[in-house]
């Protein structure tokens, strides 16, 4: 049985503990607005690229960009995007598990080792004892937390490879924002691109008229790397999104758990003073009748 000490000593370390937890919530709730902020101010930009693309596609639907040529896939190339940091719930591990799903996926149908290129620290470990992958490195610009400028540089050395005939299929994995309790994870083809139908555009869209110097083919080149840069850099915020909200969420967790603790503990805490007290009043009568 524990005595008094002893649960003073885990009430103080439970108090302690819970102190950290808020913290760091406050901390996360300051980064998810942050994130969340820059996601919104980026969204209208390439929505609005993503349209003039599709369109342009449509009206060239005999030129087709070698971005989006689809070839046999027999080398493939996956980027993940976990997190930098921990105590973020089952972030990191459900990212994890879709690698391993998308991997035994592609099993016996291409060539392997796989490509993959991991962003996020705490992802980078599992990925290099991943067998029948080949870690490849990330630009150094993610650690100098030059996001935009890091996702531009990885989308340029997929856009590279895929040019080359070293990879045949791009795939991204990351986390879709879709709500401060709702993350999903998500896998997507980055290479070859695929633009959307324009059936799929609202009528606003579609019935827009654009006039394009110096003409369709030339912009339409140098268009698909701008729409493929944003792409990563919007797989990139949703993810940096979705982790602090599960950082969030798992903080409150911990601390509505520390709060249940606390309340059992000082109970218990109570219950054994009170027993010493009755025990040394009942010893005092003891003496006083003797």
């Amino acid at each position: 049985m524990a005595t008094t000490r002893e649960l003073k000593g885990r009430i103080s370390s439970v108090h302690s503990s819970q102190k950290i937890t808020g913290a760091m919530k406050m901390i996360s709730s300051a980064r998810l607005r942050k994130s969340e902020n820059a996601l919104n101010h980026a969204r209208p930009y390439m929505e609005q690229l993503q349209n003039i693309l599709d369109h342009i596609a449509e009206e060239t639907r005999d030129h087709r960009s070698p971005l989006s040529q689809e070839r046999p896939v027999q080398r493939v190339a996956i980027v993940i995007f976990a997190a930098n940091e921990g105590l973020c719930g089952a972030f990191n591990l459900t990212l994890y598990k879709k690698l391993l799903e998308t991997l035994k996926e592609y099993s016996g149908k291409v060539k392997s080792p796989i490509s993959v290129y991991p962003v996020g620290r705490k992802i980078v470990n599992e990925v290099k004892r991943t067998l029948g992958v080949e870690t490849m490195p990330i630009p150094d610009l993610f650690e100098k937390k030059q996001y935009a400028e890091g996702a531009t540089a990885l989308a340029d050395e997929l856009i590279r490879r895929f040019l080359a005939k070293e990879v045949d299929r791009v795939d991204v994995i990351y986390a879709h924002f879709k709500s401060m309790g709702t993350q999903v994870i998500s896998r997507e083809q980055l290479l070859p691109w695929v633009p959307r139908e324009t059936k799929t555009l609202s009528d606003t869209e579609r019935n827009k008229v654009y006039i394009y110097e110096p003409g369709c083919e030339e912009i339409l080149e140098t268009i698909y790397p701008l729409v493929i840069h944003s792409t990563m850099y919007r797989y990139l915020l949703e993810n940096q999104t979705s982790e602090q909200a599960s950082r969030i969420l798992s903080m409150q967790m911990a601390n509505d758990n520390a709060i249940k603790l606390l309340k059992g503990l000082q109970l218990e805490y109570n219950k054994l003073r009170q027993q010493n007290i009755t025990a040394e009043l009942m010893d005092i009568a003891g003496g006083s009748v003797e």
